[in-house]
């Protein structure tokens, strides 16, 4: 508990001094209380104005068909800047899930246009000898999924596993599509 020190007429009458002149300033002329309107609030994302009406099929790894030639060499040779990255390491399934959806759906909000998910490649030793690495990447093998839901899809054009020095096989780099 803070004890504050005995009063001190020395600094009272310093005080007083100091505060002689000071006056109140006068109130504020408030005006009569009107009806406030807030701005009404947006969906988070509207799905349909997303993808204009285009044929949703699912997404492949590397698939390029529905975008036109360009944007596919851009995408293809990684030249998209990367905007933001999602790394799921550590994460749960349950919590990786809800961090994909949140993530991808921000950075569309965000006008972002792509984005990388590193998964992990889910690797591990075996004792097989035939088989020196068997994949266990659980979320290697979900986030596509994911990323094919009627949530999801409409916002991403494609996505594909960038070079090594991003990822490799361990990560995901997504184009998603202009917001309009």
């Amino acid at each position: 508990m803070l004890k504050l020190p005995p009063n001190n007429s020395e600094d009272e009458e310093a005080w007083a001094e100091a505060t002689k002149d000071v006056q109140k300033l006068p109130p504020k002329e408030v005006p009569p209380t009107a009806e406030v309107t807030l701005p009404p609030i947006k969906p988070t994302i509207n799905l349909a104005q997303a993808y204009r009406g285009e044929d949703l099929s699912s997404l492949i790894i590397g698939n390029t068909d529905n975008i036109d030639a360009g944007t596919a060499k851009r995408f293809k040779r990684c030249e998209f800047p990367i905007e933001g990255s999602l790394d799921l390491h550590g994460y749960h399934e349950d919590e990786a899930r809800e961090a994909v959806f949140e993530f991808v759906q921000k950075s569309y909000l965000s006008s972002k246009r792509c984005i990388i998910i590193i998964t992990g490649k889910g690797l591990s030793r075996s004792e097989d000898k035939d088989n020196f690495l068997i994949s266990k990447g659980k979320l290697k093998e979900s986030v596509p999924l994911w990323l094919n839901s009627k949530d999801l899809r409409p916002l991403i054009l494609a996505y594909n596993h960038p070079p090594a020095k991003l990822g490799g096989s361990g990560a995901l780099y997504i184009l998603l599509r202009r917001q309009r």
